[in-house]
């Protein structure tokens, strides 16, 4: 099976986006393109980029300092952040999603065509979205009402809450805890497997978790710290 790849490596790209982005992009300055525009990529540090609805971007997003936010059925490529939260309006199409140091949140119907990755921030997507890839962060909780992820879903330290009928087609894989560092945190993360919501692959663990599955929800197996038996049942909409 496929792991996800490093958030860590992830980490270290968007930290050098942040080294290089002065000399090739706006500085201390927002960006704001209108709705139903086609502009080329854009990038800023100490701004914010905000997309209006019905656009077309041939290109990156990328803030340093600054949130990202496009409305409702636009059209982009990557989205990078370092320090800022990132907003996707409903039926919106683009491809990676990365963030440091902010959240990331999908409306309803979004399409990303490659992967989702945070250190430090909540992972949000809303009912119909899809992400063809897998879904990772550090810290950071995870809320999926609805969504398909396409590849493995994985964390270190966060919460997961796979909600109202979403389906994950790879692993939910929760990562063993560095020693020390952004990734040392010695909680128990609470892991909820909701109604009709479906694991194709394995749930597999690296450190013990509280993990509740719903008794409508499907799941292929649990593997490594626990066993489904280890499992606590639940019949309602939350345990």
């Amino acid at each position: 099976m496929v792991k996800s790849r490093s958030t860590f490596t992830l980490g270290a790209g968007l930290l050098a986006l942040m080294l290089v982005a002065p000399a090739c992009a706006n500085v201390n300055k927002s960006i704001t393109i209108g709705d139903n525009t086609e502009t080329d990529g854009e990038s800023t540090v100490n701004g914010s980029i905000s997309i209006g609805s019905g656009s077309t971007v041939n290109g990156s997003l990328s803030t340093v300092n600054g949130t990202i936010r496009i409305d409702e059925d636009s059209r982009a490529r990557d989205v990078e952040t370092v320090n800022g939260s990132i907003r996707i309006g409903n039926g919106t199409a683009v491809e990676d999603v990365d963030s440091v140091n902010g959240s990331i949140r999908l409306g309803e119907r979004v399409s990303v065509d490659g992967e989702i990755s945070v250190v430090n921030g909540k992972i949000s997507l809303d009912r119909g979205t899809t992400v063809a890839d897998n879904v990772s962060n550090v810290n950071g909780e995870f809320q999926i009402s609805g969504a398909t992820i396409g590849g493995n879903l994985s964390t270190v330290n966060g919460d997961v809450w796979l909600m109202d009928d979403s389906t994950l087609e790879g692993d939910l894989i929760v990562e063993k805890p560095g020693g020390r560092g952004w990734n040392s945190d010695k909680r128990v993360p609470k892991i909820v497997i909701g109604p009709g919501s479906r694991i194709v692959g394995m749930i597999e663990l690296e450190r013990e978790v509280e993990l509740f599955i719903s008794d409508t929800a499907e799941v292929g197996g649990v593997t490594g710290e626990m066993s489904l038996d280890d499992a606590e049942r639940f019949s309602g909409s939350r345990p």
